[in-house]
């Protein structure tokens, strides 16, 4: 049998079983850093079917190498682990069972895929021209993101090329969607304090009002994407967060202010801070007020090889057919520190549609009923096993 072919039927045999231990993994979701019961799930299961893995000190990721020969180029998979801090309202058997956590974001279907890959092509090592790494990646959700920590504890280290993805439901199970360049925004983070001082509410003018203050500040950065930055250069500039004040009848003499930054254009991203703290300033020079600003640089945007990209098309068609192929086209404003990993290494990510009406898994990521349709789990197994082996024949013809 072909090794394409028997790749399909491995992910196949396997599926009913990578459904339960995504079911398993969406009962008990953890947050960013805190990934120990899945961390010793994926651990127990591995060491079951004789994978070798390496666990890191100072966080739960893990790196699972299904080893040809050492000498042989390795290829990358990777799968993120981390739940979200909101609450599930779901009727389902496996919805979560932690109060306020939940994995609103498919993490848990990224992880179930990943370790149904490892499975999959750990039975089939000795076919392989080549290696492969699957990477178990905590902390994507968070701003350092874990990416950082497993480049950092040497993931990527020997390897080639890398695949990953992301259940999306804006597609339809058996399709998957692909994009060449850039397909996601860079994802940064800032925050600022205003200082004012207090009075009576009734004489505002013994005062320097920090909610006045904060509010002009607020209209004025809302117009540095409309009016600041070149409108064929994608980018938003989102306050998340405003907290001050202590009582209606006194004016505030402290707000704070947080919010997001994206953009797809790294020459616009390294520009928007000085703009921020500028008009900022300028507010507060104007108004007697002082400030404190700060900015902190997430995952940058994330862009895919092109070659990798043709990569995962052909094997995609494999798998959906054509028809199942959707050009993304345009690039989106949502952050992925798998990007880092492509600073590194040629790899490409891509989509995994996932929407079944029938099944109410259409419903978009981060909300309180997300699901993910559990027949998209074998689709994206095998597209990452074939993208992996594919990358390994490329590399095996030129030796």
């Amino acid at each position: 049998m072909r090794l394409h072919d028997a790749i399909a039927k491995e992910v196949e045999r396997l599926d009913d079983r990578i459904v339960q231990i995504r079911h398993e993994i969406h009962k008990n979701p953890e947050l960013s850093g805190q990934e120990k019961e899945t961390n010793l799930l994926l651990k127990a299961i591995l060491e079951a079917e004789g994978i070798p893995f390496r666990t890191f000190e100072g966080h739960y990721g893990l790196v699972a190498d299904i080893v040809k020969d050492p000498a042989l180029p390795t290829v990358a998979i990777r799968g993120d682990m981390d739940a979200l801090p909101m609450p599930e309202n779901s009727d389902k058997p496996y919805a979560s069972q932690k109060e306020g956590i939940m994995h609103a974001c498919g993490h848990d279907a990224h992880t179930a895929i990943a370790l149904g890959c490892a499975l999959a092509l750990g039975r089939l090592k000795e076919r392989l021209p080549g290696n492969v790494r699957v990477i178990f990646q905590p902390a994507e959700e968070v701003l350092e993101g874990g990416s950082s920590q497993m480049i950092e504890d040497g993931a990527l280290e020997g390897v080639s090329a890398i695949f990953g993805l992301h259940v999306y439901p804006y597609l339809r199970t058996g399709q998957i969607g692909y994009k060449y360049g850039v397909m996601m925004a860079s994802a940064d983070t800032f925050s600022f304090d205003i200082y004012g001082k207090t009075a009576h509410g009734a004489r505002p003018h013994e005062g320097i009002d920090a909610v006045l203050v904060t509010a002009m500040a607020v209209n004025s950065l809302n117009h540095i994407v409309s009016r600041r930055i070149d409108p064929l250069h994608p980018a938003v500039i989102s306050m998340g967060k405003i907290e001050g004040g202590k009582a209606p009848n006194v004016i505030c003499d402290f707000v704070t202010v947080a919010g997001t930054v994206r953009t797809v254009n790294e020459s616009v991203r390294n520009k928007i801070p000085e703009m921020m703290e500028t008009t900022i300033k300028g507010i507060c020079d104007a108004m007697d007020a002082k400030y404190h600003f700060r900015y902190e640089f997430g995952p940058p945007e994330l862009t895919n090889n092109d070659h990798m990209v043709d990569i995962v098309k052909a094997a995609a068609e494999e798998v959906v057919g054509k028809e199942g192929l959707v050009d993304l086209v345009d690039p989106v404003m949502g952050g992925e520190d798998f990007a880092r990993y492509l600073q590194i290494v040629p790899g490409a990510f891509f989509r995994l549609g996932i929407c079944n009406e029938a099944k109410g898994t259409c419903i978009p990521q981060h909300n309180t009923r997300f699901d993910v349709d559990d027949e998209s789990l074998a689709i994206g197994m095998k597209i990452l096993c074939l993208s992996a082996l594919m990358a390994l024949e490329e590399e095996a013809k030129k030796r």
